[in-house]
């Protein structure tokens, strides 16, 4: 089975062997609590503060004070409560404070949460504010000049987290010195941990948090830097732990592991150099060139991390290319909060000021610096695979022959459907309620195909007057193609489709099998049941997009059954028990070609894509107790299916949850006779 190639060292990363066996240690040796007084306990103590030392001397420490805690987003809170208690007692003392609290547009958004907070509970109702970002991703120096007087508290990062992008910390300093400004600075520095050079007593910085597992350390365990003279106010209070900075027993297993790396760190030999990485990025960026034709870099290289890329490619959301990557075993993940309905923005690259479909459809990759160059060299293997995988489905121009694809084919954007239909023997099809932001995609794939245009029709007045029907067109090279007059048809191939008006709307039946109704309902199709165009069983393609396909049949008279689930576990009893069941799988066809593993080795798959599963389940419902176990990636496509099927009188339709995200776990418990 091919190994995992995980590009996503950004979120987190695996635990350093070394790592592991402090932390080992530390639970079965060196348990003790490092506030006793005997033996054990003062075996831990000395381990504790030597972490700390080194720690210390890592980051460049001084006189400042460093303190351990769970993790960034507590060291985030803690210096934010701190800044803010000392402001408000500054205040009370009728002394002089800014108005405002200032963060980067880009900053994670524990920053701008914890402000909020703590500004709230603590009364002291200061404006926040962004601090605009270039087009680069740097902090705007004009508009942080002009802002600092009346600063408060300012709050950056040492490198952002989503593309890389470095801050000028130097030229914030100096700003803040020039203008005499006595706010409160905190750096966010947990991407800066063994990527930058550290040097914290040296800088203006009042406030550094840091996250272990970002640098392979557990999850868990993390540090808060303090400049000497900067206020301090405990966000735990108790025992007096941390010389009274952080109060509660001190994970000792968490800092013996931060120890064993920061020890790798201070050996020079473990973790690859600034040189070495740049290497690795620029071979990943000729690969990503080779496999996306169009693709845009949203960072700029030379002031970025050598570990982060964010791109985007055109004509491809970034759930298709996690998907696609996913399928090839290769863990990235999106620039941007996705939904199953549709991608939000990325607010990085809109502070950016990018365009949107760059921010709507960024990807990023990150690796850690203990990524070797076999890893790298099987990365890039792996990405020029999935550009084969795109180029084969027609999802990216390529230079061999069309295959075109007899059937229906769903396309959804937005909670809306565009629906195509072809005849592969007269290389024809007809699009049904065309999307503006499809265009592109369906344009590519009549071009790949070779299919010629018959019409483009819609079921209702379109929203947009037409506009998707024309940017189509002009897509094409076409000036106008034909159209299907009321109670008038076409010939599709062999296959004759019909236009009938159905309570002011357009119904276009495919023969008696296929009906696409726009957004009409059940109830309201009644009339072409009576009226003989329709059949019980005609499969009935909705406008929108959150539906599948219906019949007749199962809305008027069989309501959906509870859902049908399998476990990976118990997945091979079950294949065991029903010989005759069929495996579906319902990724599209890009990513079923990315595939660098087999998961079902040995078993009979059947490819039948959730865009195209309309053109099935008419052959599944003549076995309608059969049993069909459907998957996909994550197991979400895979529950549309299922429930599709059941609401359709499929008695035995499956979903197989977690999907191949279970692929490992799957691996082992399918121990399946042929």
């Amino acid at each position: 089975m091919h190994t995992e190639i995980y590009l996503d060292s950004n979120a987190t990363t695996s635990v350093l062997p070394a790592a592991v066996a402090a932390a080992k240690q530390a639970m079965e040796q060196g348990y003790g609590n490092p506030s006793s007084t005997h033996a054990t306990g003062l075996q831990a103590k000395a381990l504790l503060d030597g972490v700390r030392r080194r720690a210390s001397h890592l980051l460049g420490t001084g006189d400042g004070r460093l303190m351990f805690n769970s993790g960034a987003t507590e060291g985030i809170q803690t210096a934010v409560l701190s800044a803010l208690c000392a402001l408000r007692e500054r205040r009370a003392a009728g002394k002089h404070i800014g108005s405002l609290l200032l963060y980067g547009a880009t900053e994670h958004k524990a920053v701008p949460e914890a402000l909020a907070h703590w500004n709230r509970l603590l009364g002291l109702n200061l404006e926040l504010r962004k601090l605009p970002v270039d087009a680069q991703g740097r902090h705007d120096l004009q508009v942080l000049g002009e802002l600092i007087g009346d600063t408060a508290m300012l709050c950056t990062m040492a490198a952002n987290n989503e593309t890389g992008v470095i801050s000028d910390l130097t030229a914030i300093a100096q700003l803040l010195q020039q203008h005499g400004a006595d706010a409160y600075w905190m750096v966010d520095c947990v991407q800066a941990l063994g990527k930058l050079k550290l040097n914290l007593a040296a800088t203006r910085i009042d406030y550094a948090p840091f996250s272990g597992h970002k640098l392979y350390a557990p999850k868990g365990i993390g540090m808060l830097y303090v400049r000497n003279g900067a206020p301090f106010t405990p966000l735990l209070m108790g025992g007096g732990q941390e010389a009274g900075l952080r109060s509660g027993t001190e994970n000792m297993t968490g800092i013996a592991a931060l120890g064993a790396v920061l020890a790798a760190l201070d050996d020079g030999k473990t973790f690859r150099g600034h040189a070495e990485l740049s290497i690795f990025r620029e071979r990943l960026v000729a690969s990503l060139e080779r496999a996306f034709p169009g693709i845009v870099f949203n960072m700029p290289l030379a002031l970025s991390l050598p570990t982060t890329l964010n791109f985007s490619v055109p004509g491809l959301s970034s759930k298709e290319l996690l998907d696609l990557f996913d399928a090839a075993r290769v863990r990235v993940s999106s620039g941007s909060a996705c939904s199953a309905a549709k991608a939000l923005p990325s607010y990085v690259l809109e502070a950016m000021n990018v365009p949107q479909w760059r921010a709507s459809s960024a990807i990023r990759m990150s690796f850690g610096p203990l990524i070797d160059a076999q890893t790298i060299t099987e990365a890039c293997a792996r990405i020029e695979r999935c550009g084969e995988a795109l180029r084969s489905n027609c999802l990216l121009p390529s230079a061999s022959s069309p295959v075109p694809h007899d059937g229906v084919l769903q396309l959804t954007f937005d909670g809306a459907s565009t629906w195509l239909i072809s005849d592969a023997a007269s290389a024809t099809c007809v699009i049904i309620d065309p999307l503006a932001a499809l265009v592109p995609r369906l344009a590519a794939l009549l071009r790949c195909q070779g299919y010629s245009v018959r019409a483009i029709v819609y079921t209702s007045v379109p929203a947009d007057q037409g506009a998707a029907r024309q940017a189509l067109l002009q897509a094409l090279g076409l000036e106008q193609v034909g159209d299907i007059a009321a109670d008038d048809a076409l010939m599709l191939g062999q296959q004759r489709l019909h236009r009938v008006d159905c309570e002011g709307q357009d119904v276009y039946v495919l023969g008696l099998e296929f009906a696409f109704t726009g957004t009409l309902g059940a109830a309201s199709l009644v009339s072409l049941l009576d009226q003989g165009m329709l059949t019980p069983d005609t499969v009935l393609c909705s406008a929108r997009g959150d539906q599948l396909c219906s019949t007749l049949r199962a809305v008027l008279s069989q309501p959906a059954s509870a859902p049908l689930q399998l476990d990976a576990k118990d997945l091979s009893a079950f294949l065991q028990q029903h010989r005759d069941a069929i495996l579906v799988d319902v990724r599209e066809g890009h990513e079923q070609a990315a595939c660098v593993d087999d998961v079902f080795e040995g078993l009979a798959v059947h490819s039948v894509p959730l865009s195209r599963l309309a053109e099935q389940v008419g052959a599944w419902l003549e076995q309608p107790q059969r049993p069909l176990v459907f998957f996909c990636r994550s197991g979400n496509r895979s529950a549309r299916a299922s429930a599709c099927l059941r609401s359709l009188g499929h008695s035995a339709a499956w979903q197989l949850n977690g999907g191949l995200a279970m692929a490992a776990a799957m691996r082992e418990t399918l121990a399946i006779a042929a």
